[in-house]
């Protein structure tokens, strides 16, 4: 009975994932389509609900209009174009009510009807504090940027945003798979744990500098590849590169770690795909092992072919599809590492 009840949650939990995975894809979407500054007001109940006649969307087109974003960049907009980029704001911040709903209206359930071991409250409690802790990181991001001054919001805080976001996502996925993929664990540890774990570590960070890329629009500095505007190594950034302001606020190096990154990464999931075949390994591990060598060299070829259309400025497709693929890539990891870990 209580495998039964588990596998319910567990259930549950993927679903979850899922909603956050379409949440952060629709997040991409809101930043591409210039969405994210539409809605200048945060309600939290109430706000589900768009403009109901031309009095209230006048009223909402008009509170977008003090800020900086119209004033500077789309002072030419008719209420007919704030309409069209209003959507996706509003699609996101509702997306995220039912993210809300889909968690807590199960959990109500699971709790009255005794469905939940005791162990499971506090894990799960904390999936509802990071979900919180989420949406409220998500306005202080919109927040930053309606203001007359910035055209954007923060791209620091936007990384805070996704990576929070990604973080939300792996609890989840951590918390389905003891669920219900304990029994495919080894007998053992297996010795490529640690090259697992690091190279999940160096992803968290090539997320980090994705959502920086993404909101500082550093692929501009340099445009081309495999050479950045001519050189590999940009003259003078390394002088520059161990000074924390500059990582987060210049754009050359932004791209440049971000590239870094990327081939290291790639060399070390070939690593990794190359040690754990030594290994006698589940059949489960064999298959999933071979999961991140493709979607390294998917994640990779779709960057490189974002960052060659950045200046045309039809890479917005090739943008969402990178960072899905790189969704992808992490999750990957992290089954490989549970599925890595020694049964117990």
């Amino acid at each position: 009975m209580r495998a039964k009840h588990n596998r319910a949650i567990a259930i549950w939990l993927y679903f979850g994932a899922f909603c956050i995975v379409v949440q952060i894809l629709l997040g991409g979407i809101t930043r591409l389509s210039g969405s994210g500054l539409s809605i200048t007001e945060w309600k939290p109940l109430m706000g589900f609900l768009p403009p109901l006649n031309e009095l209230e969307w006048q009223h909402s087109f008009d509170q977008y209009k003090k800020i900086a974003q119209f004033q500077l960049l789309n002072a030419h907009f008719s209420l007919e174009d704030y309409k069209s980029i209003f959507f996706w704001e509003w699609f996101h911040r509702n997306w995220a009510r039912f993210i809300g709903i889909a968690y807590l209206l199960p959990f109500i359930y699971f709790i009255i009807k005794g469905k939940i071991e005791r162990k499971l409250i506090l894990p799960i409690f904390v999936l509802f504090l990071l979900g919180l802790l989420q949406a409220v990181i998500g306005w202080l991001m919109v927040k930053s940027g309606l203001n007359d001054t910035d055209i954007s919001v923060s791209h620091i805080r936007l990384a805070i945003h996704f990576i929070s976001a990604i973080i939300l996502l792996g609890y989840t996925l951590w918390l389905a798979f003891k669920l219900s993929l304990d029994h495919l664990k080894m007998r053992h540890r297996l010795q490529f744990s640690r090259l697992n774990s690091l190279i999940l570590a160096l992803l968290f960070i090539q997320l980090i500098y994705g959502a920086l890329m993404a909101g500082s629009h550093a692929a501009l500095a340099a445009p081309t590849w495999p050479d950045m505007n001519g050189a590999i190594v940009p003259e003078n950034i390394l002088s520059q590169i161990f000074s924390i302001h500059q990582l987060a606020e210049n754009l050359l190096i932004i791209q440049f770690v971000h590239r870094f990154l990327a081939y290291t990464i790639f060399l070390l999931i070939i690593l990794l795909y190359v040690r754990s075949s030594s290994w006698k390994i589940n059949k489960h591990l064999s298959y999933i092992r071979t999961i991140p060598m493709l979607l390294v060299a998917i994640q990779v070829i779709s960057g490189i072919t974002a960052l060659l259309h950045s200046v045309n400025g039809d890479y917005k497709t090739y943008a969402l599809f990178h960072q899905f693929i790189g969704i992808l890539l992490t999750i990957s990891l992290l089954l490989l590492l549970f599925l890595n870990q020694k049964k117990t």
